[in-house]
Order: structure tokens, then sequence, then C-alpha cells
């Protein structure tokens, strides 16, 4: 652990330049599998583009589109026979949400235990947090937002995403995503890592995954929580202590610090050092040695350290309660692992993981693997759902601890099955039941018209709202054409109705500085600009290149 030769080697943002750039992305909606019949295929996503591109819906039934797991190549449907083949579809909603439309005699759908009776509006916020959908009672999916870029590829010399997920990073999500990005870009520098998180989410996983990407994998990997040491012998435990140094020091102690030569030490629960061993430990970072308790002479170590707090070491700086020239020693690079609630796509594959490893210690692994479309799903949608609407306050440790309690209570039945103390857990704190139902009827084929298209009915221009024809245009992306249809009444009046709107501007309004400023932090994105904007795209399409911006 040699000194830094300049204080920028500790800096996050210049750590944060090395590896693989990451590739730009935009959230999109998502569907993920939290429940099937086949458990082998939980995990798989499908990316609902077309709700931002000009097709403006997402048809889903038993046979069409494909799910596959992200960065993967096999893909296919849903597959399950008890799905319609008339499909559900999914729509833009109102500002950045999903209406989700259901037909008469398609698929039933339940969210949250209730039956969807034509359509569900699902704004915003409800995708964030995630919306769990049941399909037939059998087939259980999650509503949320996904990145659109695929997973970074490995740098040279860097495990497989398959290696990373063995040492338990396990999952698809944005953030789990970010931590493995932020692993590889790191673990082959001699940078200390500070590993944020709340208590149960991984942080000594993403600290062994450090250490088995970097050079040191051979060395020794050494755990320590600070938490769980004796305050009057913490020093000792750290740095070592020779023999008669103090009382019950019958002969030398080697310390942690020296144990981890070569390797790496990773101390947990770092915010409960007390004041003296920070000192110390602040000295061990910018002299590479320890002096053992009762010596007088240093000891070189050679030692990569990482470090894990769930706590805000920020508060405990302007309290007294921590050096804050520790924090910026200790955070050469830092990590934020993110808390169950905030990946809920990965809740199942998670549940999946530790469940099986609880089965192949009762010989029963081959639940997990079913190429039977039509059996009883081993994991029923229903406790599917509440597996990723429970507030989890535990973390990873929390579900690991369930998914145990879950096979063992259910050993020799076909199914999982839920105690009434269990399901009380699980509820507590739970989501509430998303969106808010439609008035719209859903749409069914009309003579002549394609598959699933919208039927307009005829309406006069004067009974439609401000706030209607708003809500139209976002949900229609701003296509004036496609909100005439949507409205039900002709084109040429839309643009009557805009003008006469206190809540909506047309393109002609945008002033050059508004419309430059939008196109470079778009990036160029003509939809991306529309939606921020809120105007037509072919009118504001005209003024970038009256402005000459196209090509920029």
């Amino acid at each position: 652990m040699p000194p830094p030769k300049n204080p920028a080697e500790f800096s996050t943002t210049a750590v944060r330049t090395q590896g693989t750039p990451t590739q730009a992305a935009h959230p999109v909606p998502a569907l993920t599998l939290i429940g099937h019949a086949q458990p082998q295929r939980i995990g798989e996503r499908l990316l609902l583009e077309g709700l931002l591109s000009a097709e403006r819906s997402v048809s889903l039934s038993r046979n069409a589109p494909d799910f596959s797991r992200p960065g993967g190549v096999l893909s296919l449907p849903l597959g399950d026979p008890f799905l319609s083949r008339t499909p559900v579809r999914f729509e833009p909603g109102v500002r950045g949400g999903v209406r989700l439309l259901v037909p008469e005699d398609g698929t039933p759908v339940l969210v949250g235990g209730e039956p969807v009776k034509g359509g569900r509006e699902f704004p915003a916020e409800a995708l964030a947090a995630g919306v769990p959908l049941v399909l037939a009672g059998r087939v259980a999916l999650l509503l949320h937002r996904a990145s659109s870029r695929a997973p970074a590829p490995n740098s040279a010399g860097s495990a497989s995403s398959g290696d990373l997920a063995a040492l338990g990073m396990v999952g698809d999500s944005e953030g789990i995503q970010r931590v493995r990005e932020d692993v590889l870009r790191v673990a082959d520098l001699q940078v200390p890592v500070l590993v944020r998180g709340e208590t149960g989410t991984g942080k000594e996983l993403v600290a062994r995954a450090l250490h088995a990407q970097g050079p040191r994998r051979t060395g020794p990997f050494v755990s320590v929580n600070l938490g769980a040491l004796s305050k009057d012998l913490i020093a000792a435990e750290l740095f070592g202590a020779l023999r008669g140094a103090f009382t019950g020091a019958t002969r030398d102690r080697e310390g942690f610090f020296r144990a981890a030569h070569g390797g790496t030490l990773f101390l947990d629960e770092v915010a409960e050092a007390p004041p003296e061993v920070q000192a110390a430990l602040l000295r061990v970072l910018e002299t590479s040695e320890v002096y053992p308790v009762g010596g007088h002479a240093p000891v070189r170590v050679d030692v990569r350290l990482v470090t894990a707090t769930d706590a805000d070491l920020e508060a405990r700086i302007r309290d007294g309660r921590f050096k804050a020239p520790l924090l910026h020693r200790l955070a050469g690079f830092e990590i934020a692992v993110p808390p169950l609630r905030e990946r809920r796509e990965d809740i199942a594959s998670l549940f999946l993981h530790f469940a099986r490893q609880e089965l192949e210690s009762t010989g029963e692994a081959g639940r997990l693997t079913s190429e039977d479309a039509r059996a009883e799903p081993w994991l029923p949608a229903a406790l599917a759902v509440r597996l990723v609407r429970s507030a989890w306050p535990g973390n990873v440790r929390q579900l690991r601890n369930v998914a145990r309690q879950l096979v063992i209570g259910s050993r020799g039945l076909p199914g999982l099955r839920v105690d009434a103390r269990l399901e009380q857990t699980l509820d507590a704190d739970a989501l509430p039941i998303p969106g808010q139902p439609l008035a719209l009827e859903a749409p069914s084929p009309a003579d002549g018209a394609p598959d699933g298209a919208r039927v307009p009915v005829r309406r006069k221009p004067a009974d439609v709202s401000e706030q209607e024809v708003l809500e139209a245009l976002r949900a229609c992306a701003w296509d004036l054409k496609a909100t005439a249809d949507w409205l039900g009444i002709p084109r040429s009046s839309v643009y009557v109705l805009i003008d006469k709107s206190s809540l909506l501007r047309t393109a002609r309004d945008l002033s050059p500085e508004e419309i430059t400023r939008c196109f470079h932090e778009c990036e160029g994105d003509l939809d991306r600009m529309v939606q921020k904007l809120e105007v037509s795209r072919r009118a504001l399409q005209r003024r970038v290149r009256e402005l000459g911006l196209e090509g920029t």
C-alpha cells in the first residue's frame, strides 16, 4: 500500500475515467419475468421500446413478442398455453407513464390482486417503483424502467459476468450493473475503496469481487467487522501487539493488517472505529506502516484496503465523531450498493439464486428447471408479486432468510407455500397498488383496421378540454395526427385547440436559445427534445433545421 504520488490519485473522478466508457443510455419501460411455470426463465426481459418510437404501442400475448436475458442471445415468447392469443397492449401514458389496455376476451390481468377492467394508467413514479402484473393467475411480470444499453463488456483479464454472479452479484438492474462496472474499473488499481450501502445489501460481496478481479487475487482476503471488536482490543486486533503490551497479552499478536499482507483487508462498519484507531488508520494509509501495540518500530505492510459503512460519514464528521482526512483517504473510489427496494426487478432472480442453494442441500434442485409450460408454477405468481412488493428493510440478507424459510417449509410439496406469519412480514409496508383505472374502454379491432388499432369515437372539438388535449398529446408523443385520432376530432381542430390553450405552446413560441440548449442537452435526439419541450415533432424539426443545428 504505497503512498500516493499525488492527491489526484485518490480522486473518484480521476479513477472513474478509466476502464470501458459507459454507453449513453435512456430509460425505457420494460417487462421482467418474475414468475413462470418454467422457473429458469425468471429474469428474462422485454424492453418496450415501441412506446418511445413511432409505433407508440406494444402488444403482448402468449406468442409474441420474445423475452430474453439482458445481453443474452436466446429469446422466447411467454409461451404459457393458459394465456390468450388476444394481446393486452401497452401504450404511452400521461407524463412519461404507461397505459395498460386489456380486452374483454383477452388474458385476465391482476394488479396488486385487483382485476384490470378495460385498462389502467400507471404514472412515471409507479414505473420507477415497479408495477407487478399477474397474467391468467400464472405468469408474473414487473413493469418498470430499465436502461436501454447492453451490459458493459468486461475489460481484458476480468472475470465474466457469470463469475461475478458467482460472487453474489446477481441481477440486471441499472444499479447492479453500475456496481459491476465500478468493480471492473478499479479492481486492478491500488486505490482504497469505500463501499457504501444499507445493512444487508451485500457490501462484503463487492469487496470480495474487488479482490477476485485484482492482481492480489492469489493473496489473502481478510474480512473484519469493526463493530464486533472490543473497543479495548481493537488496536491490537488490527495492528498487532507485542507480548506483555497489556494485561492478557501472553504472546505476540500478528494483527489483521499483517495477516492480509500481499492481499486485501476488508474493514466493515468503519464508522465504528474509535478516534485513536482512526488516527492510526490514516497513518497506515499515508505510510504503509503499522505500529504494533507496545512496539516502537514500524512494520511495513502491503495491503489493499477496502472499507464499508451504512452510516452517514459526513454527518459524523460534522458531529466530530469521524475524521474528515480519513474519509478522504478511504474514499479513493466509492462504490454505492443500491438497496433492494431500488432494484425490484432483481428480486425474483435473487430469490431463485438463494432458493437454488437451499434446494441443492435438500437434493431438490431439479425443481428450478422445467420444460412443461402447462405445469403449476413452483413459485406461485401471487408469491412472486408479494416478494417484489415487500419493503425489504433487511435487504438481500433478509431475502436470503425468507428463501430459506420458504424452501424448508415447503419440502415435499409441489410448490412453495407461505404461512400466515410470513405473509404478514412480507406485506408489512408493501408498495401500494399502483395506477388508476382508465375511463376509456379497451380498444378492439375494427372492420378493415389493423389488429388492435384504436377505434376513435367522433366528438365535437368544443367538448374536448384543455387538460384532455394536453394528456392526449403526451400520450401520442406530440404527433398531431395521432392526437386527433385519439381525441376523435379532425386534425385541424387540434391546431385550433392548441392555439387557444393556456397550457400549451407551439414550436414557433420557443426561443432560439431554448431550442439550442435543449438540442445539446438531448445530444440531438429529436424524440427526447419533443418530450422535454412538449411541442409537435414536425414543427420542432423544422425549427432545428432553420437554426442550422442538424449535423452539429
